[in-house]
């Protein structure tokens, strides 16, 4: 069987995927009814994520004219809608900035200033770490940045690197919910695999099974050579001359409660319905497909070449659906995101697999710092990067994927997207 335009069926399924995150679509279904509304003095809403923006619009739309609403929220520069209630702000994503610290303070402030009779509502999605910057006593901000670049340049994963940041902040791991005496509503877009609460956005408002100890250990596994006040602000946390993170059990969680309005999973149920409708047989292998970019690609690859020889454990048409993040180890000086670089590896991988194409792309629509989501491939990508003078193994090994499909015209752009559910990764065998 044959499938017909089988990059725009691929990039179909991509937009599918972004519009069951959409929190303009969805997040309606998470909100509290006007009978609870009305039973709080007020709702005061804050918020941090490359989804901040639609959600607080979202809450906007929703929200009875007559109950008092206002509130702050943080989101990406670019990524900002205009809201009529809810002030939005515009920070530095991945990176950390003065813009998100002076937000988040703003945020805790008013937070803290809440009674038992008010709603705390906070809307997070991915993006919300960076985002949410505020210190830790004695951190100074451009230490955190500093942290923030070694630890992304060094192939941890999100959840290990989220463990360093609660405990360098005063707002995430549980410590904003543990800041107010109001009761406490999260709604959430997940990015994180497997929807861990307490990692999204660094858990402003779920308890942290982590500790100042899983901290340096996590800098000293990935060889983060961080800061002295870094390190000094962690280590007296392991001697017990700084707080810890709220912890399960702790009584500030009885009084919040956590709702999902958008998850990876759903995203590529979402996407798999646009294969099944073309004819072509959807296989989600899950949301949480993680590690190294281009040892992934590996398995991908291996998979798709044994469909290809042996019909197994799949016929073709058959699409590959994953999700998760993807970590690259930086070692060279080129442009690419994880995204970028998980599908030049798959090109060199699937060398020789016949009809084949494949799509990996960021929900947010930003692939790590460029401007694409991600990027496409087909079985002739190869043979157009070799007559365009591309070299695709040394462009790997200088981190450059970006450079490569932009030469080939193969990069996905989209724009910001306001919505974050993790990468997005589709191999269509036709």
């Amino acid at each position: 069987m044959s499938v017909a335009a089988p990059r725009e069926l691929l990039l179909d399924s991509f937009r599918a995927a972004i519009a069951a995150a959409d929190p303009l679509r969805i997040l309606a279904a998470v909100l509290p009814g006007p009978t609870e509304i009305a039973g709080f003095r007020r709702t005061l809403v804050v918020g941090a994520g490359k989804a901040a923006a639609s959600m607080a619009l979202a809450v906007e739309r929703h929200w009875p004219a007559q109950a008092r609403l206002d509130g702050l929220v943080v989101t990406r520069h670019g990524h900002g809608l205009p809201c009529a209630r809810i002030r939005v702000v515009e920070a530095g994503h991945p990176m950390p900035d003065a813009a998100g610290e002076e937000a988040a303070a703003g945020i805790l402030a008013a937070a803290g200033q809440l009674g038992e009779e008010d709603l705390l509502l906070v809307l997070l999605s991915g993006g919300g770490s960076s985002l949410l910057a505020l210190p830790a006593p004695g951190v100074p901000l451009a230490d955190l940045r500093a942290t923030t670049g070694l630890l992304l340049a060094s192939g941890a994963p999100i959840q290990e690197i989220n463990t360093v940041r609660k405990h360098l902040s005063r707002i995430q791991g549980g410590r904003l919910a543990a800041a107010t005496r109001a009761r406490v509503l999260a709604l959430l877009v997940s990015d994180v695999a497997g929807d861990d609460l307490s990692s999204i956005a660094s858990g402003p408002c779920a308890p942290d099974p982590g500790s100042f100890a899983d901290a340096l250990d996590v800098l000293r596994r990935w060889r983060v050579d961080a800061p002295e006040p870094v390190l000094a602000h962690l280590r007296r946390g392991l001697e017990g001359r700084e707080p810890e993170t709220p912890k399960p059990g702790d009584a500030a969680f009885l009084r919040v409660e956590h709702r999902l309005a958008a998850t990876a999973h759903a995203s590529l149920q979402a996407a798999a319905r646009v294969f099944e409708a073309a004819g072509v047989r959807p296989v989600v292998l899950g949301d949480t497909v993680t590690g190294e970019a281009r040892d992934v690609a590996a398995v991908m690859a291996a998979i798709a070449r044994e469909i290809s020889l042996h019909g197994q454990p799949f016929r073709r048409p058959v699409a590959l659906i994953s999700g998760g993040e993807c970590t690259v180890t930086v070692r060279g000086r080129g442009r690419g995101g994880r995204c970028a670089e998980f599908t030049l590896a798959l090109a060199q991988s699937m060398a020789g697999v016949g009809q084949a194409w494949a799509i990996a792309a960021d929900t947010d629509g930003i692939d790590g710092t460029e401007d694409n989501a991600g990027a496409l491939l087909g079985p002739d990508t190869l043979a157009r990067a070799a007559r365009a003078g591309l070299d695709p193994r040394r462009m790997l090994d200088d981190n450059d994927a970006w450079s490569f499909f932009a030469a080939l015209g193969d990069l996905v752009v989209t724009g910001p997207t306001r919505t974050n559910v993790n990468d997005y990764r589709a191999i269509l065998l036709a």
